[in-house]
């Protein structure tokens, strides 16, 4: 897929598929929640806030507060290509992002997740 569709697609509908995921799995918004605030930096306010706007994917991660350094941390396979191998920042950092969300669906513990 070319990365400018992704960077392109609606924040509020790629959340919302996020929690649906999460939920189907037996897990709960609240630690999808969490792993958006450990990765980016924003508030539960300002992620709430960001899932009712109009914001791309794009803007959403490159205007995040903070990126966790931790991130690096995370390795592994996301649709068949190593997280650690992108070479794409922002492309790299939305597959951190789904990464975790698979570990959470799999029923990987909160602590492992964040890398505590």
């Amino acid at each position: 897929m070319n990365n400018d569709k992704v960077y392109q697609m609606s924040f509020p509908k790629i959340y919302q598929l996020l929690v649906n995921k999460a939920l189907k799995k037996g897990r709960e918004k609240a630690e999808v929640d969490e792993i958006i605030r450990w990765l980016t930096g924003y508030s539960q306010s300002e992620i709430e806030t960001m899932a009712e706007k109009t914001v791309t994917y794009a803007g959403f991660f490159e205007n995040a507060p903070q990126m966790n350094p931790k991130r690096k941390l995370i390795k592994g396979t996301i649709c068949g290509v190593r997280v650690e191998d992108i070479e794409e920042p922002l492309m790299q950092d939305i597959r951190y992002r789904d990464k975790l969300i698979d570990e959470l669906a799999k029923g990987k513990a909160m602590d492992k997740i964040l890398r505590s």
